[in-house]
């Protein structure tokens, strides 16, 4: 699996790499899932937009934890993206059983390796990192799973298997180093799995429904 150099300090720096490696498949009605501040739209203007999230400034306020069915109907949309927002669902599997059912041709899915996020902090002793831990008050939001990019990749490829989609792109982002670091860091860990597991920091992946 190829690895790409990029990194995402905001939610609109991750959209717009989406919206920049996906462009040719980003066209008639898209739907965008957590689409917060519809970025996509912006980004992208010849297309039928569609944006839900539980906030932000989507075309529909929805929370997807508290429904069993999106409502649209089968194949309505061209293209279905869920970037980073699988993770934050209890009803995951449920979930992406949906997107896929209302998707007529591509869905373009991204899932944070979480290990590579607290690799750092658990080691040195930190006590919390993003999204988890105990916060004083209760946060609006946060992740409900904990996996790494092996898990994710075999979550996606055995959900295509078992519902008939074929992986057009799957790969990886990492942080942008020098060829020497990244060469040092592939002697070190020259498994693909454990070196992404330890620097990867998304898994992306284009998924299409068999005709």
């Amino acid at each position: 699996m190829k690895s790409r150099q990029a990194v995402f300090k905001t939610r609109e720096a991750r959209t717009t790499y989406l919206a920049e490696h996906y462009r040719p498949y980003l066209k008639g009605r898209i739907l965008d899932v957590g689409c917060d501040q519809a970025v996509l739209k912006e980004l992208i203007q010849d297309i039928d937009y569609f944006g839900i999230d539980v906030g932000g400034t989507p075309d529909l306020i929805l929370d997807l934890e508290t429904i069993q069915r999106l409502p649209f109907a089968d194949d309505h949309f061209h293209c279905v993206v869920c970037s980073d927002v699988l993770e934050h669902l209890d009803n995951l599997h449920a979930m992406f059983v949906e997107l896929v059912r209302v998707a007529r041709s591509h869905l373009i899915i991204s899932m944070p390796n979480c290990w590579n996020a607290a690799r750092r902090p658990l080691s040195r002793g930190r006590g919390h990192f993003l999204h988890y831990g105990l916060p004083v008050q209760r946060p609006g939001d946060r992740h409900k799973w904990f996996f790494s990019t092996s898990e994710a990749e075999a979550f996606l490829r055995s959900q295509a298997q078992h519902i008939g989609l074929d992986i057009v792109d799957l790969h990886t982002t990492e942080k942008p180093r020098s060829s020497l670091i990244r060469n040092l860091r592939r002697l070190r860990y020259p498994n693909q799995a454990r070196y992404l597991n330890r620097y990867a920091h998304t898994l992306w992946a284009l998924l299409q429904k068999k005709a």
